[in-house]
């Protein structure tokens, strides 16, 4: 899930893909403002086909935030 959710940051939101670890902060590290954090939630509900609620966008502070979430729903 880490490989689609790096992939979706570098080819949608032209993230440096060094800079995308697990623990990197989506807003501090990777400058990620609020609408592309927006973007990354379509793009992750089209890609995967599931709905993210919105009571749940502010547990994304980090990349592996959403990997983890997006893990647990798809289970």
């Amino acid at each position: 899930m880490f490989e689609n959710v790096k992939k979706l940051l570098v080819d949608e939101l032209n993230v440096d893909p060094e800079k995308i670890t697990e623990d990197a902060e989506l807003a501090t590290d990777l400058g990620i403002n609020s609408l592309e954090l927006a973007d990354l939630i379509l793009l992750c509900e089209e890609k995967f086909d599931i709905v993210i609620d919105d009571e749940d966008l502010h547990t994304f502070i980090t990349v592996g935030d959403v990997v983890r979430y997006l893990e647990k729903i798809e289970k």
